[in-house]
């Protein structure tokens, strides 16, 4: 049988936004595969360039749709590094329950994108709904339940709301009352187990030599987590686990989901116990209004999202706009080099479990 040519994407419920990968296979095996990102480009680092410092916040978390704080966070961390500036501490813990927050709702929207290929639409339907529970939060303190642009330079832009954190409480009990159904129904499930063991293999040399963090570098045995080697925020303030596995597989890495899902529950529980009252924000540079001037510098910030390290590296000349703005995002390596690399060999059907799995998002990777 000769090679025929596919198309995946750029448009398919497996994928998280448009990309689109040219397949060559020889019966339902993929031989060839070669990446085209380019759908989702509209210039995010140049446009940055060309508006104030606070207009960039509405930019910013459309780089990763379904993980924006991350982008907020670093964004704010990187010019507070330039300006020099101490956050208050109330500030830094909000922050860190925003992040882990957002941790959650990625990694519950992740059984959801594992459910469609596998047939399992009973995890899907279950993880977009208890994800909406956490989105209901994010409403009620930003306004928004995507984009929130709540955490802001200097700080974050409000303080909890009224009855806040007890309702954040009453989320965190859900959901850690809902995991062991998850882990039953959905990681115990033989028909998961069939179509994830074995499939998107990849071994810690591979994850060092072109750059995978996160779940994908924690699934082979390594506990990287930068919240742990280079704690950012509170993070060392707080006591929590790395969980990590060996095989290096899909099911390895869905299985490190709900692991770390009560991760972010243990860290949240002690932000709030450990929170100081007090102010959530602070002037971060001269200027009047959105015109600030953010003094002369340059710095790099970096969190761990849900799918590995994420940084911004953030040029200032002393003007009301950046000079420059990089996002290293986290999912390049396993996007870009991993598709043409990694996916030959895999089967058709197979395709989206290994970029769900891998933690490919296609925004990031186009900016």
């Amino acid at each position: 049988m000769g090679e025929m040519k596919l198309f995946f994407g750029p448009n398919h419920p497996g994928l998280h936004g448009n990309f689109s990968v040219h397949m060559y296979v020889e019966g339902d095996t993929v031989i060839r595969a070669r990446p085209v990102p380019g759908f989702l480009h509209r210039g995010f680092e140049k446009l940055m360039e060309r508006r104030l410092w606070y207009q960039n916040l509405a930019l910013i978390p459309r780089i990763c749709v379904q993980e924006p704080d991350i982008n907020e966070a670093c964004y704010a961390m990187a010019i507070e590094k330039i300006a020099k500036v101490d956050v208050p501490e109330r500030a830094q813990w909000i922050r860190m329950i925003v992040l882990e927050l957002a941790r959650i709702a990625n990694h519950m929207w992740a059984f959801g994108g594992v459910g469609g290929p596998t047939g399992m639409y009973t995890s899907m339907y279950w993880s977009v709904s208890d994800r909406d529970k956490v989105l209901d939060l994010f409403e009620e303190l930003s306004g928004a339940r995507i984009y929130h642009m709540y955490i802001i330079p200097g700080g974050v832009r409000k303080d909890f709301p009224t009855h806040f954190e007890e309702k954040l409480v009453k989320l965190l009990d859900y959901i850690e009352g809902r995991l062991p159904e998850y882990e039953t129904f959905v990681l115990k499930n033989r028909i998961l187990h069939t179509r994830l063991r074995g499939i998107a293999t990849i071994d810690t040399e591979t994850c060092l030599k072109i750059g995978v963090t996160g779940i994908g570098l924690r699934a082979t045995g390594v506990p990287y987590d930068i919240r742990k080697i280079a704690p950012y925020l509170f993070y060392d303030r707080v006591e929590f686990d790395v969980p990590t596995a060996t095989e290096g597989d899909a099911l390895a890495r869905i299985s490190l989901k709900p692991q770390e899902i009560k991760q972010s529950i243990r860290i949240i529980r002690q932000a709030l116990e450990y929170m100081p009252s007090g102010p959530v924000n602070t002037k971060i540079a001269d200027g009047n209004g959105l015109r600030i001037r953010v003094p002369k510098g340059m710095a790099y910030a970096r969190v761990e999202s849900t799918r590995g390290e994420y940084g911004y590296l953030v040029v200032s000349d002393g003007e009301e706009k950046p000079y420059r703005v990089a996002v290293r995002g986290a999912s390049y390596p396993q996007g870009l080099y991993g598709v043409e690399h990694l996916m030959p060999g895999t089967r058709i059907d197979d395709v989206p479990i290994w970029l769900d799995t891998m933690g490919v998002c296609a925004p990031e990777i186009d900016r």
